[in-house]
């Protein structure tokens, strides 16, 4: 396999560096278009229903329609997985509502832009598990609708870069009663007296592919789950953790500057990774020999 990157655009695969969408698709102009990232092992993909289910919400919620019939768009996804040079992927879909003058209404039926994309599936390093994620807390500045999917990210860049400033991983947005919502690009989870607690799904919350994964997990192994909002300053607030399709289950264990527990990865989050990274090498081992 060349090592070459290839994309998909509208109808055909291009190599990436000439893949390219019009200056006036609305994805461009407007962030008017929603994405998903989907983690691929060995030829097998993690949750794609679930996921293609989440897009096809996401898609409903702004009125854009689906590019293409779903099995057609699951066909592309092997495509692309199988046309770039990776064993573990991390596929990414981005549904604009298409090109069009430039104008906020539209009065003629556009075809939406379907693009995709391929890269090596980053993971944390040995130190970064070792020693848990550093993490600070933002008052929250998104849009009013964070169970869309949206390619409208300026306030979770703003995010990162103020992360970046303070030496932190990641910023985790608080509500105006200083409740944890997410991260972002991640959820995020805590222990408090032996139970993991995460915010309820609402408008303020995308519901993480991974964090529902984790959830599941805790189920199985017999760990008390409740949704509900929580803060940081809780009695019994033990642990803390992030969830991502890049980053599975991440201890934090350091946020505004201020250690969680002990400040060390706890005993709920190894367990979680722990069951959650076999899961995920078993993936990509039945990919490898399938």
């Amino acid at each position: 396999m060349s090592d070459a990157l290839v994309a998909y655009v509208n109808n055909r695969f291009v190599p990436l560096e000439e893949a390219t969408v019009h200056i006036e698709d609305r994805g461009f102009q407007f962030a008017d278009g929603v994405y998903e990232v989907v983690a691929c092992f060995g030829g097998t993909f993690l949750d794609l229903a679930p996921h293609l289910d989440r897009l096809q919400r996401s898609l409903d919620a702004v009125a854009i329609a689906m590019p293409c019939p779903r099995p057609e768009l699951e066909a592309l996804l092997q495509q692309a997985y199988a046309r770039n040079p990776f064993q573990d992927a991390m596929v990414y879909i981005q549904v604009t509502r298409g090109r069009a003058a430039r104008a906020h209404l539209l009065h003629e039926e556009i075809a939406p832009t379907l693009v995709i994309t391929v890269r090596q599936l980053p993971q944390p390093s040995d130190a970064k598990l070792a020693q848990g994620a550093v993490g600070i807390t933002l008052r929250d500045i998104r849009w009013k609708r964070c169970d869309i999917k949206s390619i409208a990210l300026l306030a979770s860049v703003m995010g990162k870069l103020e992360a970046k400033r303070a030496g932190a991983d990641e910023a985790f947005w608080t509500d105006a009663h200083g409740h944890l919502l997410e991260g972002c690009a991640t959820n995020i989870l805590a222990v408090i007296d032996g139970v993991l607690v995460t915010h309820p799904l609402d408008h303020q919350v995308l519901g993480g592919i991974t964090r529902h994964m984790a959830l599941q997990i805790a189920a199985e192994l017999g760990i008390a789950v409740e949704a509900r909002p929580w803060r940081l300053d809780e009695p019994g607030l033990s642990e803390c953790m992030l969830t991502s399709t890049t980053n599975a289950v991440l201890p934090v264990c350091r946020l505004d500057g201020r250690p969680i527990g002990d400040g060390r990865p706890g005993a709920v989050t190894l367990r979680l990774r722990a069951r959650m990274v076999e899961r995920l090498r078993q993936l990509s081992e039945r990919g490898r020999h399938g």
